[in-house]
C-alpha cells in the first residue's frame, strides 16, 4: 500500500494512493482512522482492513470513492507528528569516503555497531518549502536517505524479528547546516543545531508488502530485509547523487535492534538510514577537492529545488527558502 497524508479543507487526512487516485481511508471503511497516528497505533487491526479495501478498489469496486488525483493534492509528511526521530549511519561507502576526504583512516568501529543519533521530531516536514535562517546557509546541505516508521510497541527486540515492527519505507532528506554542525561537534556533542531545523520525509509511506518484489539478500554477516531500490537526488534539475538502498551495510532490522535495547519504541517513531554513498554535498565536495585542488564547492542556496527519488517510494521535492529574519547565532559567538 501507498499511504499519504494530505490537507483536505485545511485538515490532515490519511489516504491510500491507488492508480494515481486518492482514496480517503474513512471512505473505504468506517473503521479506518483518518490520521496516520491512529492508523499506526492500531496497525494490526486496521492494516488488514485497508489491504482488503485496496484489493476491492483494484477489482473495480468503490468507483465513486476517489477524492481526486494524487498529483493535485496538497501533500504533507506522511507521518506529520512522529513520536520521535532517529537517524542511522548505515552506508559504509558514505562513511569511508567522508573519512578518506578528511585524510583519516576508516574507523573500524563502524562494523561493530549500527549507531544513530536523535534529531528534532517537531521539525519533520513533507514536500514544499524548507525555510532556513541566515546561519543555515553557511554550507547548507541535503542528505539522501530512506527511513522507516515503527508500527507497534517494541522493546529489547532482536534483529531477526525486527522487520515485523516496520510499517513501511519513505524518502528522507536530512537537511544539514554544516558549519553549525562542525563547530558543535568539535566539542564532541551534536549535530544539534546543524540538523534540528528541518527533516523532510515523504511523499508517501510504502508498506513492506508493496516492496516484496524489490527484496534482495542483505550484506554478508548481517540480517534483516534489504531492497534493491535506486536512489537519486537532483538539485535544480541536475542529478548530483545516485545510490541504492541495497548498499546499506547495517539493515533497518539491526538498527531497530539497537534502538530498542532497554528502551520503548512506539508506533510512529521514525528512523532514517543515514546518507547513501555520494548522497550529500559534504562528501561530493570532499571527493572533488581531493581529485582537483581547484574544485569549486557547491552548497544549497536560496531558491534551490531539491528532488529526491527512490524506486517505489515516489519523489520528494523541496524548495530552499530564506527566512526574512537576519538574526544570526554565529554572530553571538564569543
Amino acid at each position: 500500500m501507498k499511504l499519504i497524508t494530505y490537507l483536505k479543507n485545511d485538515h490532515e487526512q490519511l489516504a491510500l494512493i491507488i492508480n494515481g487516485k486518492i482514496y480517503d481511508t474513512d471512505k473505504l471503511h468506517p473503521d479506518l482512522p483518518i490520521s496516520m497516528s491512529m492508523f499506526l497505533n492500531y496497525w494490526e487491526d486496521v492494516f488488514p482492513l485497508s489491504q482488503a479495501a485496496e484489493r476491492k478498489v483494484k477489482e473495480g469496486g468503490y468507483e465513486n470513492k476517489s477524492y481526486g488525483d494524487y498529483a493535485d493534492a496538497e501533500i504533507i509528511a506522511p507521518v506529520p507528528n512522529p513520536t520521535s526521530c532517529r537517524d542511522g549511519y548505515a552506508f559504509r561507502q558514505h562513511v569511508a569516503s567522508a573519512r578518506r576526504n578528511r585524510k583519516v583512516d576508516m574507523i573500524p568501529e563502524f562494523d561493530q555497531n549500527p549507531i544513530f543519533y536523535f534529531t528534532n521530531h517537531n521539525s519533520i516536514q513533507g514536500p514544499g518549502n524548507i525555510v532556513c535562517m541566515p546561519d543555515h546557509f553557511e554550507k547548507l546541505d541535503f542528505e539522501l536517505e530512506a527511513a522507516i516508521v515503527v508500527s507497534k510497541h517494541a522493546k529489547n527486540i532482536k534483529a531477526a524479528e525486527a522487520d515485523e515492527y516496520i510499517a513501511g519505507l519513505m524518502i528522507m532528506n536530512d537537511v544539514s547546516a554544516r558549519r553549525l554542525q562542525m563547530e558543535e561537534m568539535l566539542l564532541n556533542l551534536g549535530p544539534a543545531k546543524g540538523k534540528d531545523f528541518s527533516t523532510a520525509i515523504g511523499p508517501m509511506l510504502v508498506t513492506l508488502d508493496e516492496l516484496q518484489p524489490f527484496e534482495v539478500p542483505c550484506k554478508k554477516g548481517h540480517e534483516g530485509k534489504s531492497w534493491n531500490l535506486k536512489m537519486t537526488c537532483k538539485v535544480n534539475g541536475i542529478q548530483v547523487s545516485e545510490g541504492n538502498l541495497a548498499d546499506m551495510d547495517w539493515t533497518f532490522a539491526e538498527i531497530l535492534e539497537r534502538c530498542a535495547y532497554g528502551v520503548n519504541l512506539y508506533a510512529g517513531d521514525v528512523i532514517g538510514s543515514g546518507t547513501v554513498g555520494t548522497g550529500c554535498f559534504l562528501e561530493l565536495n570532499g571527493t572533488g577537492k581531493l581529485n582537483d585542488a581547484n574544485y569549486k564547492e557547491q552548497w544549497l542556496q536560496n531558491g534551490d529545488v531539491v528532488e529526491m527519488e527512490i524506486d517505489g517510494l515516489g519523489l520528494l521535492k523541496n524548495t530552499i527558502v530564506a527566512d526574512e529574519s537576519d538574526f544570526s547565532i554565529l554572530a553571538l559567538k564569543k
